[in-house]
């Protein structure tokens, strides 16, 4: 006779998503909740809300850092597939604290693979970086057989867990995919504790804040709509293993998301630039040609929708909450 686990296994595929609560983790469970997917959670809340979470999920509020809680939960949850979303990930930040992103994204990873290995976890996605990962890139757009260089300790970061990843494969014969994001927006980001340029000038630009694009705002890059993300997630549940680059393969330079924020938004001070910062890559964009070949996804939203999107959720959802008055105002 079947357990409980084992009966839901064959009714329900169980999926285990880290960063559930969280920008990007939240619109992937919410897919699999549609696609009837028995889905479970971890995530320690520190930039994860519960207002994101699908009511049909289960929550762990648990750090990656403590491999005994992780452990627990992969074994009381006995995912056949773990979508491993959670990580720091603002570059500038990490210049600042690149110990602190080794623990969090590296070691909370080697936990969670642990555990995966353990637990004997049939597939195990990494949400990666192709933004941070191939640094500088000679040939652009970078393919994923283009040299991996980081120049930022976030990039860094996220190679290192690939890399950890390929031995569990060897070693362990777990199966994984590696998905390399290029720049991700859309609604949840929040302006005020994640990376994001799109989300924190529109912020700033309906709360009548100014703004400061950094250096000349010529540095381009890739930008990719959230729910465009999510679905590469769910295509990468039964496609082939491998690495995938997921992004639009079309570079938009700062100065121009400003711009098109700006007249979203209606705001109309002029534009005001800062130092360059730090450990920053020029330009950036993705060849996605083998996610198309192999997992059958192109992106689907165009930038212009995408940032409309992105405008009317921050007016709906925290703008007003933050600046009410600013936020008529700037209406």
């Amino acid at each position: 006779m079947q357990n409980n686990h084992q009966a839901a296994s064959v009714a329900h595929p169980r999926v285990l998503v880290t960063g559930g609560a969280g920008f990007i983790g939240s619109h992937i469970s919410d897919a699999l909740v549609a696609a009837d997917y028995s889905v479970s959670v971890i995530d320690n809340l520190s930039t994860g809300k519960l207002e994101n979470l699908n009511p049909a999920v289960r929550l762990h509020q648990v750090d990656l850092r403590d491999s005994a809680e992780v452990a627990r939960v992969v074994a009381e949850e006995q995912p056949e597939v773990i979508c491993h979303q959670a990580a720091l990930c603002n570059v500038r930040e990490s210049v600042r604290d690149p110990v602190g992103y080794a623990e969090v994204n590296v070691v909370g990873t080697l936990n969670l693979l642990q555990a995966a290995s353990e637990a004997h976890v049939k597939r195990f996605i990494l949400a990666s970086t192709g933004g941070a990962v191939y640094g500088e890139p000679q040939d652009l757009p970078a393919t994923e057989a283009s040299p991996c260089q980081p120049i930022d300790p976030y990039g860094a970061s996220k190679l290192a867990c690939e890399r950890y990843l390929h031995t569990y494969r060897h070693n362990f014969g777990l199966d994984t995919v590696i998905l390399r994001y290029a720049n991700v927006y859309g609604p949840r980001q929040d302006p005020r504790g994640e990376a994001g340029v799109i989300a924190i000038f529109a912020a700033r630009m309906l709360n009548g804040e100014v703004p400061i694009i950094n250096g000349d705002g010529c540095q381009a890059r890739d930008y990719v709509y959230v729910g465009d993300v999510a679905r590469a997630n769910m295509l990468a549940l039964h496609g082939p293993s491998g690495t995938y680059n997921i992004g639009t393969g079309v570079p938009t330079d700062v100065n121009t998301i400003y711009r098109n924020l700006a007249r979203l938004t209606g705001y109309s001070a002029p534009e005001q630039h800062g130092p360059a910062m730090m450990g920053e890559v020029r330009v950036i964009y993705l060849d996605i040609g083998r996610a198309f070949r192999q997992l059958g996804w192109v992106p689907a939203m165009p930038l212009s929708k995408g940032l409309a999107q992105t405008v009317a959720y921050l007016r709906d959802h925290r703008v007003a909450d933050m600046h009410p008055a600013l936020y008529r105002k700037a209406a």
